[in-house]
C-alpha cells in the first residue's frame, strides 16, 4: 500500500503571539510512502541534495516514532517527498516533515493512533506546538505553551483573509533565533503583548481589520532578532507604505508576512497579489525579491 499526504505550510508567532499562535498556509510538502525492508528518503524540490536521504531524515524519525509508539520498531518505509516549502526561512517546514512523517507512518499501521496523539507525539519532537498544531489542523491554532498536548485550540478563520509572503533569502536556524532573545523580558512588555495577542485571535476569528492592524505588534522577541535580520525595518517600511501593514516576522524569520484582508477569501488573495506585484520592485531592491501571496490553508494534513 502506498500512501500520499499533502502538509501545509505555516506561519508562528503572528507578531504578539510568541510560540502560541500557528496559522496554515497554502503552500505544501507532499509526501508519499510504502512499507519496504530498509529506510529510504528521496527528496526533490526544496532541500533537495541537502536534506539527509536515510533514517536521519526528519520524515523517517517522525514516522519511526510512531511505529515504536504502536510497538512495531521493526517497521521501516521508503518515502517520497516533494518539497515545497523552503527550508529555515521560518514558514514551518520542519513541522511539516514532522507531521507528514507521522501521518504517513500511522496510516501505513491502519491508523490505531488518532490526531491527538499524532499532535501529542509532533510537539514531543518539534518541543512546540504553534507550527506542528497549525500543520495537522489546518486554520489558526492557539495553544498553550504549559499544557501544548491538552490545551491546542483551532479556530477557521473568518472568511476573507490570505497571507503576503516576503522570503527570506537565507537560512536562519531557529536555535540561533531562539539565542538572540534574553532570560528576562519587562513586565511592561509583556503586558503589551498580551492585549495585542488577544486582538490579533479575536481578528482572525472575527473578521475584524480593526483588531488586526492594532493588534499585530510584538515587544518580546521581534526587537531582539532585528541584529539577525537587518532589512526587517525597511522591508516593514515598503510594506506599510502600500498599506500592507503591519508586517511581522514568520516564526523566527527571515521571511515577514502580512496579513491581508476583504471581503471574502478570493478577494483577499486577489489583493494580496496584486499588494506583491506592487511591492516587489522596492523589495528586490533590498534584496527581498521573492515575494508571493497565499491562501489560508483550512483543512491540515490530508490525504492525496
Amino acid at each position: 500500500m502506498t500512501v500520499r499526504v499533502a502538509v501545509p505550510a505555516s506561519s508562528a508567532n503572528l507578531g504578539p503571539g510568541y510560540d502560541c499562535f500557528g496559522l496554515a498556509l497554502g503552500l505544501y510538502n507532499e509526501f508519499e510512502a510504502h512499507l519496504s525492508e530498509e529506510w529510504s528518503v528521496e527528496v526533490l524540490g526544496e532541500g533537495a541534495g541537502s536534506l539527509p536521504s536515510g533514517a536521519d531524515n526528519e520524515v523517517a524519525r517522525a514516522a519511526a516514532r510512531v511505529f515504536a509508539e504502536i510497538g512495531r520498531p521493526e517497521l521501516r518505509a521508503e518515502i517520497t517527498c516533494h518539497n515545497g516549502i523552503p527550508v529555515g526561512r521560518g514558514l514551518g517546514s520542519s513541522a511539516a516533515a514532522i507531521v507528514g512523517g507521522l501521518v504517513l507512518a500511522d496510516t501505513l499501521a491502519e491508523g490505531r493512533l488518532g490526531r491527538r496523539s499524532l499532535l501529542e507525539l509532533a510537539i514531543g519532537i518539534e518541543g512546540h506546538a504553534d507550527n506542528v498544531a497549525a500543520a495537522l489542523r489546518g486554520g489558526f491554532t492557539i495553544s498553550s505553551t504549559r499544557h501544548p498536548g491538552k490545551m491546542s485550540a483551532h479556530i477557521d478563520p473568518a472568511g476573507g483573509l490570505a497571507v503576503l509572503v516576503i522570503m527570506g533569502e537565507h537560512e536562519l536556524p531557529t536555535e540561533v533565533a531562539r539565542n538572540a532573545l534574553p532570560a528576562v523580558i519587562p513586565h511592561a512588555d509583556a503586558a503589551a503583548n498580551s492585549g495585542n495577542a488577544a486582538l490579533v485571535a479575536l481578528g482572525i476569528a472575527l473578521g475584524v481589520p480593526g483588531y488586526l492592524k492594532s493588534g499585530l505588534h510584538d515587544a518580546i522577541h521581534e526587537r531582539y532578532r532585528e541584529a539577525l535580520i537587518p532589512d526587517l525595518q525597511p522591508v516593514r517600511r515598503l510594506l506599510e507604505a502600500l498599506d500592507a501593514g503591519p508586517a511581522v516576522l514568520s516564526g523566527a524569520g527571515p521571511t515577514i508576512i502580512a496579513l491581508v484582508q476583504a471581503g471574502d477569501d478570493t478577494r483577499a488573495l486577489e489583493r494580496a497579489r496584486s499588494l506583491a506585484e506592487a511591492a516587489r520592485p522596492a523589495l528586490s531592491e533590498v534584496g527581498r525579491g521573492r515575494v508571493i501571496a497565499l491562501p489560508i490553508d483550512r483543512e491540515g494534513a490530508r490525504f492525496l
